[in-house]
């Protein structure tokens, strides 16, 4: 943890999304948001709240561009963590078992990402939920139209394509747009071919 208990990790992700979708407004965001380890590195709660505040005010299309890049990077390099052997072992166990493997680590994630962001995960047959305490994206001072847990919903769908699951993720509610929480909802359709890349099947072994 960083500053105010933020992670590190979505301080890096966030930079190298908004690198990836906007390079040329990176100068700009580097003002507020610059990794640890890089020289005149900032982060800390009102850098990181001011960065997201200037994302927003870019429109949904350039938000979820950047949440979406930032992540995936988030969950790529939470897994390069692994061991080979490990990460080998996600696809080998049962469906079920790699199914609740990849809503372990998305819930690890959320709290790594702010000290203060819990999150708890409901899994029932072919579809879960996961409800979010705390989400640092949805501070916001008025209601937005537009979700902001799409950092969230795009690192729990990484996982699962790890874990060669086939899932949606969709975000069901969102504090930031008046909800009570912030919820996303996994439907989980089967397990991946990891020749073909496609479902191998329809069901899930989770009960």
């Amino acid at each position: 943890m960083v500053d105010a208990g933020i992670g590190r990790l979505l301080i890096a992700s966030l930079h190298q999304g908004i690198s990836d979708v906007a390079p040329t407004r990176l100068p700009f965001y580097e003002n507020w948001l610059t990794p640890p380890g890089l020289g005149g590195a900032r982060f800390g709660l009102a850098p990181l709240q001011a960065a997201l505040s200037f994302l927003r005010l870019e429109g949904q299309p350039a938000y979820e561009r950047v949440m979406q890049c930032a992540g995936r990077y988030s969950a790529d390099w939470t897994l390069s963590e692994m061991s080979p052997f490990r990460r080998s072992l996600m696809r080998r166990v049962p469906t079920g078992i790699r199914v609740r493997w990849a809503l372990r680590l998305s819930r690890k994630l959320i709290a790594d990402t702010f000290r203060g962001s819990r999150a708890k995960v409901r899994l029932r047959g072919g579809a879960g939920t996961l409800d979010i305490r705390d989400s640092i994206f949805c501070e916001v001072r008025e209601q937005t139209a537009m979700p902001l847990c799409v950092y969230y919903a795009a690192a729990v769908q990484r996982f699962l394509e790890h874990c060669g699951i086939d899932a949606g993720v969709d975000m069901q509610q969102c504090r930031a747009s008046g909800a009570r929480a912030c919820t996303l909802a996994v439907t989980i359709r089967g397990a991946r071919d990891p020749f073909s890349g496609t479902a191998a099947d329809s069901k899930t072994e989770a009960a």
